[in-house]
């Protein structure tokens, strides 16, 4: 199994929601927000090539979006998502899955583009089957109202009006592909999905929204966009536990610097950062 980084640019949210219950004292050093209080994440892909098959998941925001919508959120930087699969050397047409953790915009907006060259929405992707749940895809379909505005129609419906989306079964865990598990977290929203990959005598849990950048490891930091913010720290505490016993890697989809990092049990049994940076020095 190889792994490469696919990273989409960064964009703006809010320190506060960010960073939910902890004091903005606390985390305006870690990452400092702008005049608006809005601070920087990246929106980190990751590729995973087995077998035959070449696996990117999530999409970051995608290039269909109005300006009055970009405004919100500042997409910016020199990374797109296609741009970076060139860097690896595939083309779009490469791809043969693309596994969305969840269907927010920051996760899904690439997965259908807008082609320049006719105007036209399609998959980005002509080449590949798309992978949801149909419980979080109900979910997605029949939102909430805190959640709504995360959850825009034409970025995931038209995928399943073309017969290109495939379902996987939502168990406590299940096997996708030989070394490719996926877990199921309910805290940030209904059944969202973390691949679970196994590299050699390691383990990379691709943490998406339950754990989005380093700074999220302290327990009390939950963000505020979280539907269920005590099932996240139950979540979080479990999955804490199990990443110090075994040495298990964490990817960080939104962490503005770090791509990954380890975590181990201090003195005083909190679990705290280990080894923090890119993935292919922390794969060794």
């Amino acid at each position: 199994m190889k792994l490469s980084v696919v990273p989409t640019g960064f964009f703006k949210l809010d320190g506060g929601a960010m960073f939910g219950v902890v004091p903005k004292r606390m985390w305006d050093k870690l990452n400092p927000p702008d005049e608006n209080n809005m601070c920087t994440w990246a929106m980190r892909c990751l590729l995973v090539e087995t077998g035959d098959r070449k696996i990117l998941i999530d999409t970051g925001i995608g290039n269909k979006q109005d300006d009055k919508f970009r405004s919100h959120f500042s997409p910016f930087g020199a990374d797109s998502l296609f741009g970076s699969l060139e860097k690896i050397g595939l083309d779009r047409e490469d791809i043969t899955d693309v596994f969305l953790t969840h269907l927010h915009f920051d996760h899904c907006g690439g997965a259908l583009w807008k082609n320049p060259a006719t105007g036209e929405i399609e998959p980005a992707f002509p080449g590949a089957t798309y992978w949801s749940n149909r419980v979080h895809w109900d979910w997605a379909t029949k939102p909430n109202a805190r959640e709504k505005a995360s959850f825009l129609p034409e970025n995931f419906v038209p995928l399943l009006e073309q017969g290109r989306i495939n379902w996987i079964p939502v168990e406590e865990e299940v096997t996708f592909l030989p070394g490719f598990n996926v877990r199921f977290s309910c805290g940030h929203t209904e059944a969202m999905m973390m691949p679970v990959l196994t590299i050699g005598d390691k383990k990379l849990i691709y943490c998406a929204d339950l754990m989005p950048s380093q700074w999220h490891i302290g327990m009390p930091y939950v963000m505020a966009y979280d539907v269920r913010p005590l099932v996240t720290l139950e979540e979080k505490e479990r999955l804490l536990a199990s990443a110090a016993r075994h040495g298990d890697l964490l990817f960080f989809e939104h962490d503005p610097r770090a791509e990954c990092g380890t975590v181990k049990t201090d003195e005083k049994g909190r679990v705290v950062p280990e080894r923090i940076g890119a993935l292919a020095d922390l794969l060794g």
